[in-house]
């Protein structure tokens, strides 16, 4: 069977595509981040789990559920993987650069996609937070 993606994706971005990891949606998350681009339609919506550990915040779980492309599937599916089991401070300061360069890079047109996820996750975080304080 041919392939449905283009062969300027990596094969890294074509295994996230193929097998996501952390996919779905989460009962009872301690934040939800959602994220779009108007232009492409692309939709990622993050849940996150906070735990505590050392009496550090650190991410438990995650899951995401995304509508859009592959390149967007595989942006969500490798940040999820970045980000387990690794404190708040440490998740906050992965850049859409991170996420490009885990998934063996993005083509140019593509690159916004891993600026939905980096932006999905700081506002799951900021959810939190805000949850938190009530």
């Amino acid at each position: 069977m041919k392939d449905l993606y283009p062969s300027f994706y990596s094969e890294k971005v074509m295994d996230h595509v193929r097998n996501p990891r952390n996919l779905g949606e989460m009962k009872n998350p301690d934040g939800v981040g959602t994220e779009g681009n108007p232009i492409c339609g692309d939709t990622m919506r993050l849940f996150i789990k906070v735990g505590k550990k050392k009496g550090k915040e650190y991410i438990e779980d995650i899951k995401f559920q995304t509508l859009g492309c592959g390149a967007a599937i595989a942006s969500s599916s490798m940040l999820t993987t970045m980000v387990k089991g690794k404190t708040l401070k440490e998740v906050e300061k992965i850049s859409r650069e991170a996420i490009a360069d885990k998934l063996g890079g993005l083509p140019p047109a593509k690159i916004h996609c891993s600026v939905l996820a980096a932006d999905a996750l700081r506002k799951a975080i900021a959810d939190y937070r805000k949850k938190k304080k009530k």
